[in-house]
């Protein structure tokens, strides 16, 4: 399966937008970046997709992110 589109949110005149990769329309505009608004329909939508988060401050500059199936580099598992 492709890879989808890596989702970002970051600052909107309205709040906080989820915006994919390349695209100059947001997928959901909410009113706050808050785990339970922008940045849960980002993972979703990144769950799904099976791509990645990158969580913008308010500076612009990425703070956070994760990645759902798509890390080079996925953790070891204990042996």
């Amino acid at each position: 399966m492709a890879k989808g589109k890596n989702q970002h949110v970051v600052k909107h005149p309205d709040g906080w937008a989820v915006k994919g990769e390349g695209n100059s329309k947001a997928t959901k505009v909410t009113r706050t970046q808050a785990q339970a608004q922008a940045i849960e329909k980002a993972e979703n939508i990144a769950r799904n997709q099976k791509s990645d988060t990158k969580i913008h401050g308010e500076n612009g500059k990425i703070r956070a992110g994760n990645s759902y199936g798509n890390d080079p580099c996925p953790p070891k598992g204990k042996k």
